[in-house]
């Protein structure tokens, strides 16, 4: 399918590893430059290289933590005339809801919802005077279930939910479109965290804990960075124009639900 955005320019955030590498790689192919994020040098350096030698692409790459102001101003300086934004950013950390303090949330809301917020703020106006925009937020299938270890995420994530489905009805009649993808478990490093902390807890193999979480899963395995990456590069498509403020779940049917 032809996406219909060669020639298009996207910032991608976080974008050097995981989640956020499988959106830049798609939307590469798809023929878009990109301005990629992320807050190592090295790891950046290294993507985007890949990127250029696969795809033919312009890269430009910005080292900065986008949870701060400094780190926004860098980022935006570079990124000015964005047709696309992907925003990324990795979760809290988990915890119980007696562990939290005030300064716990706010560095949790800055990451997970303000930056987010910040970069649409000052991206959307450009969109809409040139009549066309795509914003996609990855937040978590968290917002749809919440996970009780993971009440910062639960919190800021279902925030910044909260934000979007206001926004995108206000700015969708000036073509542009915001939605959300919820990831579930993705072969990613949060994986490899998540399944060395279950290994650890319950005196058992990477393998065998792995093998635990993918019975979880009605798909019977974890997602891939590649295919979440097509999802979201559809998103950003010239097809994807009559979907607005949607949460769009990527978790092999994990999560047990109706709607």
């Amino acid at each position: 399918m032809d996406l219909g955005i060669t020639g298009k320019k996207a910032l991608v955030c976080a974008s050097s590893k995981g989640l956020g590498l499988g959106c830049a790689e798609a939307l590469a192919e798809a023929g878009v430059d990109l301005v990629m994020n992320a807050r190592g040098t090295e790891a950046l350096e290294a993507a985007a290289n890949e990127i250029r030698a696969r795809f033919g692409v312009n890269v430009v790459t910005v080292a900065a933590d986008v949870s701060t102001e400094a780190g926004q101003a860098d980022v935006l300086a570079a990124a000015q005339g964005v047709d696309i934004l992907v925003t990324n950013a990795g979760g809290p950390p988990p915890g119980l809801w007696s562990d939290w303090d005030r300064e716990d949330f706010i560095r949790a809301l800055d990451a997970n919802m303000l930056a987010p917020i910040a970069l649409m703020k000052a991206l959307l106006p450009g969109m809409m005077d040139r009549g066309w925009g795509r914003v996609v937020n990855i937040t978590s299938v968290s917002v749809k279930a919440p996970i009780a270890q993971l009440g910062l995420s639960n919190s800021a994530r279902a925030g910044l939910t909260g934000y979007v489905a206001g926004t995108a009805r206000q700015v969708a009649g000036k073509g542009v479109t915001i939605n959300n993808l919820q990831p579930g478990i993705h072969a990613t490093d949060r994986a490899v965290a998540l399944d060395t902390g279950a290994s650890q807890a319950q005196g058992i193999s990477m393998d065998e804990a792995k093998v635990q979480r993918c019975a979880s899963i009605p798909a019977g395995r974890y997602g891939t960075r590649q295919e979440f990456g097509a999802t979201c590069a559809f998103l950003c498509s010239q097809n994807a124009g009559f979907i607005v403020g949607q949460n769009i779940l990527l978790d092999g049917g994990a999560t047990n639900t109706t709607m």
